[in-house]
């Protein structure tokens, strides 16, 4: 027997789609979704013949922004964004990981101008794969797991 959930269908809002199980509740937190008023639906672990498993988050009557959809990228690379009006899909597609990331991730350089004067962060892309970020102010290399989203 085929055990299937089903939830239902959003009239406005944004579906994310194959967030690897292990990013999902890191993508809940850097986008705020854990303090938000909005409708939220999440479910972890799902089944997907191309990850093996995944996670997807439905978000009622929210669009993200651009820089938004940057901090997705950051975690979830392959991350795919849904966005519906009147129960009708609008537009999908794969995020996109950026070339310069700026005012997203905090430099893990303690010396660093931008850690000790109003200075935002900006980071080039070394690596999209395993995602490695180079400071433009102290050219140390963040990668994925010693990265802060801010």
């Amino acid at each position: 027997m085929i055990k299937e959930l089903k939830v239902s269908a959003i009239e406005n809002g944004t579906v994310i789609d194959h967030i690897p199980s292990a990013s999902l509740f890191h993508v809940i937190k850097i986008l705020n979704l854990d303090t938000t008023s909005n409708m939220v639906l999440f479910g972890t672990n799902l089944e997907s013949k191309k990850y093996g498993t995944k996670g997807i988050i439905k978000v009622s009557n929210k669009f993200f922004k651009p820089q938004e959809v940057n901090k997705i990228s950051l975690v979830a690379p392959n991350a795919t964004l849904i966005e519906i009006k009147k129960f009708q899909v609008v537009s999908k597609k794969v995020v996109q990981v950026p070339d310069e990331i700026v005012k997203i991730v905090k430099c893990f350089n303690p010396n660093c101008v931008t850690n000790h004067e109003d200075v935002p962060t900006r980071f080039t892309m070394l690596s999209k794969e395993d995602v490695r970020l180079k400071c433009h102010y102290c050219e140390k290399i963040t990668d994925k797991k010693n990265m802060v989203i801010k």
